[in-house]
């Protein structure tokens, strides 16, 4: 019953889906945050009071509603009381990384003709104000945590100054925000611009409407039965789309809670604390948590060895035969309690103890990893979509999940593969285009309306999408072979030695590689062979780390072909970086730049 009262829950934007939830969850926990060592809730009524006077004061200010309201901070419960107080006064958050530089803050807000911008701290709040005069439609800063702010800047407020102007103007004006501005707001109107920095070219504002939002969050619910009051912990920036969709409006739609990490540093430990039922992750977090559980088990004693890896081939055959829905043998029904009694609940535990599963996104997860954790009773969905596509496409469920795929599409979208293997989408979660950049919207949907996704894939006779590459990203050596570079780099990453990596040779002779160690796996490697711990400048160059990875992807190499595999490379010693242009907000590389930042470094590769 619950599922059907659900479904039928036909809102049109994302303010009425808000108040319609809000009003029944006024005396639940709805936000939790910690403060001072202790987690604080925020009730539904409290929550309903704090967005009201945000969107009072927004509008007591003289903003309009369709007018773009920016966000430039970390995820917390602010963040999500701030976006709801702009969309709840009709206007449109502009969503900006924390870790961008000031030139492409300054970006985001003249393109987006901002015309206030939330900052978390006085950090950032500097940040804005250096470029204040810049910024030709900027007009207020609020800052976030309520730091003390120079009288000098008349523009400027904290953020309980807003709330209290918006509550006085509330108190004196009578003024119904559901009435005057929830109920006139369009499900075509723009609920955000979402700036993708993507692997080449300037940013560009993704426009995504109530409608793209909500009719993904129509179809997303509908993936799980009985998905509901659920308690999420949130720690990936809102600022991304899919934390914005999964773990921001989707637990509202659901009328579950949610718990924000105190900083992504901190998240095993508010796991623990918090027991989450749903956790929204990048792979990264799984590759971190898969290597310390190996590295704690290669410490361990040989019977602890042999009862892990015992219980690992009970869990993958439990697993596989069940994800077949084949029928699960008695004997290994009776060694999969026991595994679970000894080895799995422990690590469940270690999580909260209540995860139903994880939700997986932004980058590929390698299937060894999915099926490690699917062994030991954690259940992982991986998806995939794109910001454009707010964000699903396609993903996995818990009962139909078939690892090193990206699952099947939702029943709302179109997919099909191009001649080219190009992914090709379209459904009511496409995006408008690009603010201000008709060029570019012109570039990505054909004359048909199929939005081209730029990624390389295929579709098996199940319907379950497996991502084969970037379209842009394929290789052509200077023997005429085509090669993409995504398997290749996945296979290197699952390496417990290897942080990132970056294939080349476009136009060369030969396949390479830039490589970033994991500097505390190598470290921990030369110490098992009594060797001293090294600085990252020391290590590249070390004899025996070299000896380590020649052996290492001599042995990952075997699976490729002779002409794709990996026949020099060059260890960093620092990882690509955000600031120095080689990796966007969401991590991912920008080839182009990364190529061009260690130009030196690959001619060495191939002059030798």
């Amino acid at each position: 019953m619950i599922i059907n009262y659900i479904y039928n829950m036909n809102y049109k934007t994302i303010p009425e889906m808000f108040f319609s939830v809000i009003e029944e969850q006024k005396n639940n926990n709805v936000f939790n945050y910690k403060s001072n060592g202790v987690w604080k809730p925020l009730l539904g009524n409290e929550v309903k009071d704090i967005v009201c006077n945000l969107s009072s004061s927004l509008l007591y200010l003289g903003l309009k509603p369709k007018d773009k309201i920016a966000i430039l901070s970390s995820t917390s419960h602010l963040w999500s009381l701030s976006d709801y107080g702009i969309l709840s006064a009709g206007m449109t958050t502009t969503t900006i990384y924390p870790t961008l530089i000031d030139e492409q803050v300054k970006f985001i807000l003249n393109d987006s003709a901002s015309k206030l911008v939330f900052v978390e701290n006085k950090i950032q709040f500097d940040k804005i104000n250096k470029i204040f005069n810049e910024c030709k439609s900027l007009e207020y800063i609020v800052l976030m945590d309520d730091d003390s702010i120079s009288s000098d800047y008349e523009y400027s407020f904290t953020f309980s100054e807003l709330k209290s102007l918006g509550a006085s103007h509330l108190k004196n004006n009578n003024i119904s925000i559901f009435n005057d501005y929830v109920k006139s707001i369009s499900e075509d109107d723009l609920v955000s611009l979402i700036y993708t920095s993507g692997t080449t070219g300037m940013p560009k504002g993704v426009m995504l409407s109530h409608k793209n939002l909500i009719s993904n969050l129509s179809e997303v619910v509908k993936l799980q039965d009985n998905l509901f009051k659920e308690s999420f912990l949130s720690f990936l920036p809102l600022s991304h789309v899919l934390e914005r969709m999964a773990g921001h409006f989707f637990p509202m739609y659901i009328k579950s809670k949610i718990y924000y990490a105190e900083s992504v540093e901190t998240v095993g430990e508010n796991m623990s604390e918090v027991s989450p039922t749903i956790v929204v992750c990048v792979p990264r977090f799984f590759e971190k948590m898969y290597d310390k559980i190996m590295f704690g088990i290669q410490d361990s004693g040989s019977l602890k060895q042999k009862l892990f890896y015992w219980s690992l081939k009970v869990g993958k055959d439990f697993t596989n035969l069940t994800h077949a829905k084949h029928t699960i043998p008695f004997l290994l029904k009776i060694k999969h309690k026991i595994a679970d009694k000894l080895i799995y609940s422990k690590v469940r535990q270690k999580l909260g103890g209540k995860i139903k599963f994880f939700i997986s996104g932004g980058a590929p997860l390698p299937q060894k990893i999915a099926e490690f954790f699917s062994g030991i009773g954690i259940t992982i969905l991986e998806g995939y979509g794109l910001t454009e596509t707010s964000p699903v496409l396609t993903s996995n469920t818990p009962v139909n999940i078939r690892f090193g795929t990206v699952g099947v599409k939702l029943d709302n979208v179109n997919l099909k593969i191009a001649d080219d293997g190009e992914i090709l989408a379209k459904g009511p979660n496409i995006m408008l285009g690009y603010y201000n950049n008709q060029e570019a919207t012109d570039e990505v949907f054909d004359k048909d309306g199929w939005f081209h996704t730029g990624d390389i894939g295929i579709i098996d006779d199940d319907g379950f999408l497996k991502i084969t590459d970037r379209k842009k990203s394929i290789l052509v050596t200077s023997a005429g072979k085509n090669i993409a570079p995504l398997p290749l780099e996945i296979a290197l990453n699952q390496s417990q030695y290897i942080q990132q990596s970056l294939i080349i040779g476009d136009k060369r002779n030969f396949i390479s590689a830039l490589i970033v160690p994991n500097f505390e796996n190598v470290n921990i490697y030369l110490n098992s062979i009594n060797k001293e711990n090294l600085s990252n400048e020391a290590m590249v160059d070390h004899p025996e780390v070299l000896n380590l990875f020649n052996l290492e992807i001599k042995t990952i190499m075997n699976k490729f072909a002779q002409f794709e595999t990996v026949k020099k490379y060059k260890l960093l010693p620092n990882e690509f970086s955000i600031e120095k242009g080689e990796m966007t907000p969401k991590m991912s590389i920008v080839r182009k730049k990364a190529i061009s930042n260690y130009e030196y470094l690959i001619e060495t590769i191939y002059k030798t």
